[in-house]
């Protein structure tokens, strides 16, 4: 078998045992009357919300936070290497990711002696699992990451479009259930420069974690037991040839290359593209008031490979405390008040995956009482492939430095700048290199 880790998530079907009480309050005793806590956040559409209660916990506990930076967290692990290349640790709190921390080695507070007992309790074990580094439980999780299918409900109810489908391509139009009907819908439903059948991230950590997703898919891993990049295999030929197929086909918008994850995102809601694998933290957004396909999205988990194995790249977005912070006790505090109960029931509302147990029953309940079904399905959904079909990249220190040798290959592929088998070669020589470099191979 080559190297993969299963699941970021047996996480629901697992955990559901554990009884959550409500978030503990902040007691009288954690008061931090003059003190300034400095953080860096990840920024972005989906994050945006949950940064409104930091007022909030500055009025319980008297303490001022000071945000040095809000970015994407590609730009926020690039700002975070600078620091620590300078010797500049001087904040407390930053966004972490579960597949990003196992690289900065030890600048990051274990949690465990910070946190109360009954505060970790409130975790799906999984999601604290795969928040530890080295032993140490470095990273809170704040909620949990893995993609489905959304699609323009109304191109599938198109009589007409089902006639011409059917004649082109020789079976029914539905909702896909493979990636090999994910391409032929796309190319169908595609009239550039006016609508795309689908788009793709383009560039960093995020392109790489979309083909390794595909690779699993098509049969294939990353590397064998003893590390040995293998992903240039034929199973990684067919996955990255996919992302080439469709952007050669003008069936993804020119610009993908340059795509991230709000790019994809306002693309979706901008009704001119048809079908769009994503974070469940877009549902919300997407059928709400600020978006052209409101009323007109469906929601199918995400499509199968040529393996039978559906796509299913899975992480935690997590708050992390650093060993230079000089007050870890507010720093502590603070990550506990934006990963409580409040707070997850808060980013839930929008379709983000809570890492708290109760919250995953107490957000369905909630929906269903509002009537609104869209959403209860969103997390019956994301609950299945979370369950069934989640992975995480390796959680090793070198991910990142892998991605950054991987990605640019990628991309050059995709643009016709190499083929796909000379691109992968590239990436592999250049990967060996890396984990030779760092005594993993």
């Amino acid at each position: 078998m080559g190297y993969q880790i299963k699941s970021c998530c047996t996480l629901i079907a697992s955990s559901a045992v554990l009884a959550l009480g409500m978030a503990t309050p902040i007691s009288a005793a954690e008061s931090f009357i003059g003190e300034t806590l400095r953080v860096k956040l990840i920024g972005g559409a989906q994050y945006e919300p949950l940064y409104a209660l930091i007022s909030d916990w500055e009025k319980q506990t008297g303490a001022k936070v000071q945000v040095l930076s809000r970015k994407n967290h590609f730009e926020l692990d690039r700002e975070m290497k600078q620091d620590i290349a300078a010797g500049n640790i001087n904040y407390c709190v930053t966004s972490n990711h579960t597949s990003f921390a196992p690289q900065y080695g030890d600048i990051f507070a274990d949690l465990t002696p910070l946190l109360s007992s009954e505060t970790l309790s409130g975790f799906v074990p999984l999601t604290l699992q795969h928040g530890m580094v080295n032993g140490a439980l470095v990273q809170l999780p704040r909620h949990s990451d893995v993609s489905n299918l959304f699609y323009k409900k109304s191109l599938f109810e198109s009589a007409e479009n089902k006639t011409k489908f059917k004649a082109k391509f020789g079976y029914e139009l539905s909702p896909p259930d493979t990636w090999a009907q994910v391409k032929d819908q796309a190319i169908f439903f595609a009239d550039p420069p006016n609508f795309y059948g689908t788009q793709y991230v383009g560039k960093d950590e995020a392109i790489t974690g979309r083909f390794y997703e595909m690779l699993v898919a098509e049969g294939g891993a990353l590397f064998d037991d003893k590390w040995n990049p293998t992903f240039n295999s034929e199973a990684g030929q067919r996955a990255l040839q996919w992302f080439v197929d469709l952007y050669e086909a003008k069936a993804v918008p020119a610009g993908v290359p340059n795509y991230l994850w709000d790019d994809t995102g306002m693309g979706f809601a901008s009704g001119t593209v048809a079908l769009n694998l994503d974070w469940a933290g877009w549902a919300g957004f997407f059928n709400s008031e600020s978006s052209k396909v409101t009323g007109d999205v469906g929601l199918v988990r995400a499509p199968k490979g040529s393996s039978g194995k559906r796509t299913g790249w899975s992480g935690s977005h997590t708050f992390s405390i650093t060993e230079a912070c000089d007050n870890k006790a507010a720093a502590a505090s603070f990550i506990t008040f934006l990963t409580g109960y409040d707070a997850q029931m808060l980013e839930a509302d929008t379709g983000l995956l809570p890492t708290r147990t109760k919250v995953w029953s107490d957000i369905v309940e909630k929906k269903k009482a509002a009537g609104d079904m869209f959403m209860v399905h969103v997390f019956e959904t994301y609950k299945e492939s979370m369950a069934n079909d989640a992975f995480t990249p390796p959680l090793i220190e070198e991910w990142v430095e892998v991605s950054n040798a991987l990605w640019p290959q990628l991309q050059a592929a995709v643009v016709g700048e190499k083929s796909v088998k000379e691109a992968l070669d590239d990436a592999a020589e250049d990967t060996r290199e890396v984990l030779e470099d760092s005594g993993r191979l």
